[in-house]
């Protein structure tokens, strides 16, 4: 058997991580499009989209800690985590599809369950794929920096795959749908038909890969336990005892404000593109197309500040520097700093700003992907059972749970600011925008800092870490020698 504590080789890091796009596409639709497509194209209420994307967000992250003790247990020919992200593939793309493609005269509450009824069901078929795809990762590898070079490629993917929808988005979809009647093709709704096409192909291809490019390992890695008479009671009991534990408690109220603020962002930021900067689709491609390069300045940094400095402490450092910097072109114009939008240096301000930032935040979250992958052996020595996908699911579940709340806090900001749906860019008032700068900019401050601030308190370290590889280690050789006996 092949030595995990070796870590991947390259093909393996590649195909893992190339199953990363399919969820960065579907992130980054879902959170930079849905609310602009469905409340300023489609015309549904901002109000309702939020509510639509929350109550599908509830529904499937009650499924997740399920989906995660089952792919923990499933015992067939290929392996625990597979089977799931083969059957999701065909569904989720089918439905991801149809989102973008709702019937031609549906309004109000008839185009709100419509809404509803396929965001549910996207959000839990990605779920029977993307926990699993994330569990295999403490799977292939035990070795606490190779985890983060793991991260790495799964960011690395994930982020660039869904980015380049955007910049496409951007610089092809949109001035090709831009018409007479409709100037900005942003607001084209044969625009978002295009890009379900496009979208639901390139995540169909991107989830076949990666399973098909892992499955080689499968017969490296951990079986299932053997079978158990299972109970509803004895399912909950085990994930509890799975789950208690303060390191992973941080980094699960961490990630809820992490979560709300997350999601608070990205409705926000081709908002503030449009409406508060007044850029053009072009130039909001080019700033898109700056992540290209944050993508890979974070996936390099990440691995470096585990070797040198530690997760804990690097994710807190290049928190707070990516944190406290995000907002600060708002604040600059807030204060009046700042030359009329239109000006050369107001774009390449944000533009710079933007990337250098996005860098930072992804160098994060491998690093806190990384802190929470360490945590399955600790919960190993404890519980005597491996519980990758119970981990994983319950940081989806928390993700999900809150993150609709940031898209209602962003819904609630447009509409106390006065942003109005479908109006025109040029016409919103210089009040209106300072409102929107205004109740933004704390917002987001004071959930990020929050998340810092409790994630400050994860206690496993590396030494811990290594500590109880070597537990787990004497364990099953005490285990082996007494099955000789």
């Amino acid at each position: 058997m092949t030595n995990p504590d070796r870590g991947p080789s390259l093909w393996t890091k590649l195909a893992y991580g190339f199953g990363a796009i399919a969820l960065g596409v579907k992130d980054n639709g879902l959170s930079y499009f849905l609310l602009l497509f469905y409340s300023q194209v489609i015309g549904l209420d901002a109000r309702l989209v939020s509510l639509a994307l929350t109550i599908a967000l509830c529904l499937d992250a009650f499924i997740d800690p399920m989906i995660g003790y089952w792919s923990d247990n499933l015992r067939s020919k290929w392996g625990r985590r597979h089977p799931f992200m083969y059957a999701a593939a065909v569904p989720i793309t089918s439905a991801y599809f149809l989102l973008w493609n709702p019937p031609h005269g549906l309004t109000g509450m008839t185009l709100f369950f419509y809404l509803l009824g396929v965001l549910a069901f996207i959000r839990l078929s990605m779920s029977f794929y993307e926990i699993p795809i994330s569990a295999l990762a403490p799977e292939l590898t035990r070795d606490y920096d190779q985890r983060s070079t793991l991260q790495a490629f799964s960011s690395y993917f994930g982020w660039t795959g869904g980015n380049a929808m955007s910049v496409f988005m951007f610089g092809v979809l949109f001035p090709m749908f831009a018409t007479t009647a409709i100037h900005n093709g942003q607001f084209n709704r044969d625009a978002y038909r295009a890009y379900g096409i496009i979208a639901s192909g390139l995540m169909l291809v991107s989830m076949l890969v990666s399973a098909l490019g892992t499955q080689s390992r499968v017969r490296h890695l951990r079986a299932a336990p053997p079978k158990r008479v299972m109970t509803p009671r004895t399912i909950f009991k085990e994930i509890f005892e799975t789950l208690r534990n303060r390191s992973f408690v941080a980094l699960f109220i961490s990630a809820i404000f992490g979560s709300v603020a997350a999601g608070l962002s990205a409705s926000m930021a081709f908002i503030f593109y449009a409406y508060f900067w007044h850029f053009s689709s072009q130039q909001s491609s080019l700033i898109t197309a700056g992540v290209f390069g944050s993508a890979i300045m974070g996936s390099l940094l990440a691995p470096i500040v585990s070797r040198t400095i530690g997760k804990k402490r690097g994710a807190i450092i290049i928190g707070l520097m990516a944190f406290l910097g995000s907002p600060l072109p708002i604040v600059l114009r807030l204060l009046h700093v700042l030359p009329p939008n239109g000006h050369p240096l107001v774009f390449w301000l944000v533009f710079f700003n933007g990337m250098l930032d996005v860098g930072l935040i992804i160098c994060f979250q491998i690093l806190s992907g990384a802190m929470m992958a360490d945590l399955v052996e600790q919960a190993e020595v404890r519980t005597g059972r491996r519980s990758e996908g119970i981990f994983f699911a319950a940081s989806a579940f928390i993700r999900k749970i809150v993150n609709g709340a940031g898209v209602i806090i962003a819904g609630v900001v447009l509409t106390v600011a006065g942003l109005k749906t479908g109006v025109d860019a040029s016409h919103v008032s210089a009040d209106t925008l300072w409102r929107l700068g205004a109740l933004y900019v704390p917002t987001i401050l004071g959930l990020w800092m929050a998340m810092l601030a409790v994630m400050a308190t994860y206690s496993l370290t590396r030494a811990g870490h290594e500590e109880n590889l070597r537990t787990l280690a004497k364990i099953r050789l005490e285990a082996g020698e007494h099955q000789s006996h």
